[in-house]
């Protein structure tokens, strides 16, 4: 990839920021990552799909939306002011200002802040390969499972976005969301074949099923909540790890595999850890408090 100099050189949207905010990690989303911290968020203008239910679209569907000049340098100094010990590059696509998001990536892990990619994960796999090099994890969109529902609805291409998550899940914690949209991705055998590609990658994978409401030119009802928890209750046949967005109940704790204790309670975004235990001092990996079980959950 080529690098666009410390200024962004003549890009006409390079450092357009739209939005800066302090978020739980949790409504990322990331519920193995960091749990119970907050993150910088940072969100640009435009994308390079056009999904018609998107949740964001007054920033992500136009690049004309407010916005201020942030270099990185600006960016990764606010984080270090406020205390930031990781920037979440969200909101509306970051991938499609690579070549902001490299240099801001590389001088906020040369100041030891953390990066986290929220994507659609639809990229070429030149750039894809840099700017995970640069990440500390991420959350990826599976937005279904339909080859010509990417190309010809969202504009986009499933086969990148299935290489991104392989290629994410082998070098960085890696979690996935999908919207459950009424009548787009919600059958049957859509829903298996989204549980079956992630479980190929790996079966500890969180996978966020999140609930569908309506947006943009999408205007169909909101998704049931017990479509939602159907999904998430087959799902745990094969994955592991299984969340409900949009729906808050108890089944978003994380429960220990082998002994049954909750890890980490979750009540909307306030979060506590009560059965995490750090399994070693120095390589960030945890274990459960009551049977030492080794736990796919990472600071």
């Amino acid at each position: 990839m080529v690098r666009s100099g410390e200024n962004g050189g003549s890009l006409p949207f390079y450092g357009r920021v739209s939005s800066i905010a302090i978020d739980p990690i949790e409504k990322k989303p990331l519920f193995h990552y960091r749990p119970g911290q907050v993150i910088l968020s940072v969100g640009f203008v435009g994308c390079n799909l056009r999904c018609p239910f998107c949740q964001n679209w007054q920033i992500s569907q136009t690049t004309d939306a407010a916005f201020s000049v942030v270099s990185p340098e600006e960016l990764v100094a606010k984080a270090g002011e406020l205390g930031m010990k990781q920037i979440a590059y969200t909101y509306s696509e970051p991938l499609v200002h690579a070549e902001y998001l490299i240099n801001c990536m590389t001088l906020a892990r040369s100041r030891g802040i953390a990066n986290v990619l929220v994507t659609n994960g639809c990229v070429n796999e030149d750039a894809a390969a840099e700017i995970i090099t640069l990440a500390d994890a991420a959350n990826i969109d599976l937005k279904c499972f339909s080859p010509y529902n990417y190309k010809n609805i969202l504009g986009g291409s499933l086969p990148a976005v299935k290489d991104f998550i392989k290629a994410a899940a082998a070098n960085i914690h890696t979690e996935v969301t999908t919207l459950i949209v009424p009548d787009f991705n919600d059958s049957a055998g859509e829903i298996d074949s989204c549980i079956d590609f992630i479980a190929s990658v790996s079966n500890e994978i969180p996978w966020h099923i999140s609930a569908y409401h309506p947006a943009y030119k999408l205007k169909s009802p909101p998704t049931n909540a017990e479509t939602v928890l159907d999904i998430k209750r087959r799902a745990g046949q094969k994955l592991l790890y299984c969340y409900t967005g949009n729906i808050w109940n108890d089944e978003n704790n994380t429960v220990c595999l082998n002994c049954g204790s909750v890890l980490i309670r979750r009540n909307g975004y306030a979060v506590k850890t009560p059965g995490l235990a750090q399994k070693s001092e120095n390589d960030g990996k945890y274990c459960c408090r009551q049977c030492g079980t080794a736990l796919p959950v990472r600071y």
